[in-house]
């Protein structure tokens, strides 16, 4: 069965979209959701297949679904053209929460009822950044946003039960308990990094900020506890979000000729990049209570060995599941005789290229095992570098490239 990540940025086309879009089949991935927050946003039909065939263009082999950008300009009209043209689902987000955002809603989901109402009879699904924006005359902020958002997935439930929504990258225990007990419409998409990261992790370290943050020990449990058991709601998302390495790692600038013009280019852009190894970092991730060592990490101390106790591991074969099974069902990918473009012809020759990716065992004497500190295109005299997450670290599985 193809392998499905529900959740995935590929960024506006330029040269960043150029070095990561071929990266999807590369880290093992044959379908992907594609998320609408590029600049500008994708909110209509002839944009949203626009993207998708310039994003064909770079890798003819992966499938592409698309989305839409929620706003108060989308019309009935415009989701009957999208649900005719193959498109899967509109993407809420509140505004300003993360990367590209400040298209966002900030009104009550109320106003969205009847655009809702048309989803839910059309089969369209609604995608949902599960935060609100932080506030502080009431307390919310980046720690408990998510929490704090759970009621409105609860209404909109109860509103529209026909309605399939997803509850986008879930970071807490109380996340998990929510989906669980709602209907059979509700899913909950988890990536990779939030099943190893916790607070500790970004708090002073860039490269693993993204949104939401990763929170606590119970909560990273909760999230493998979920796959431990095998609920079929919850699948692969892995958010993967590419930003370039000044984003990652803004500097301090100053101009030595003057003590007091020193200033700081920006904040860290919130995001992980995980698309290039997606399935061997999984694979690493449900084998191992730990995570992989840093590099020139010193297996005797003891309390650096410590530090790096997580929790207990995933069945292996629990991942077949997550990364196609679950999700693929949940979006009504297994019906063959479900259409997601117009060409018949072109649909059933995408699905002959489609084959199964096999996983093996690296071995210590593999170099390419590792995990680069940076990857990066030159074009035209420009460059793109992004840093992936576990940049450095051995990964105890790969693709295998011979079958």
């Amino acid at each position: 069965m193809p392998t499905f990540d529900a959740h995935v940025h590929l960024r506006q086309l330029g040269h960043l979209a150029e070095l990561v879009t071929p990266h999807i089949s590369k880290g093992g991935i044959n379908t992907v959701y594609v998320m609408p927050n590029t600049i500008p946003p994708i909110t209509t039909t002839d944009q949203a297949l626009n993207y998708q065939s310039q994003l064909k263009s770079l890798s003819p082999q992966t499938e592409f679904l698309m989305s839409l950008y929620l706003t108060s300009n989308l019309t009935i009209q415009e989701l009957q053209k999208a649900k005719k043209a193959g498109i899967i689902g509109v993407k809420s987000y509140p505004k300003g929460v993360t990367t590209n955002s400040n298209e966002g809603i900030i009104e009550s989901y109320e106003t969205y009822y009847e655009i809702f109402s048309t989803m839910e009879n059309l089969g369209l699904i609604l995608n949902l950044h599960g935060e609100v924006p932080s506030n502080p005359s009431d307390g919310t902020c980046v720690m408990n946003a998510e929490s704090r958002f759970l009621p409105q997935l609860v209404k909109l439930h109860k509103k529209f039960p026909n309605l399939k929504i997803v509850l986008e990258h879930a970071t807490t225990r109380s996340a998990i308990e929510v989906v669980k007990n709602c209907g059979p419409t509700i899913g909950c998409s988890i990536t990779p990094h939030h099943l190893t990261l916790i607070v500790d992790d970004w708090a002073g370290n860039n490269l693993n900020f993204c949104k939401p943050v990763a929170k606590f020990q119970d909560d990273r449990e909760a999230l493998r506890e979920v796959i431990r058991e095998g609920h079929p709601r919850f699948f692969l998302g892995s958010d993967s979000a590419p930003h370039p390495i000044n984003f990652k790692l803004p500097l301090l600038n100053q101009n030595h000729q003057d003590d007091n013009n020193i200033f700081f280019t920006g904040h860290c852009s919130p995001g992980i990049y995980t698309s290039a190894y997606l399935l061997p970092i999984l694979a690493t991730i449900f084998e191992s209570a730990l995570p992989p060592p840093p590099p020139n990490f010193n297996n005797n101390n003891d309390e650096e060995q410590e530090e790096r106790i997580i929790t207990s591991p995933i069945p292996l074969e629990r991942l077949k599941d997550f990364i196609s099974k679950f999700g693929r069902s949940f979006y009504g990918l297994n019906n063959s005789s479900q259409n997601f473009n117009n060409n018949n012809q072109q649909q059933q020759l995408l699905e002959k290229k489609k084959k199964n990716v096999r996983l093996i065992k690296t071995s210590d004497q593999e170099p390419f095992s590792i995990i680069p500190y940076k990857l990066q295109s030159l074009d035209n005299n420009d460059s793109q570098v992004v840093i992936p997450f576990w940049a450095g670290r051995k990964l105890s599985w790969k693709i295998d490239t011979t079958t």
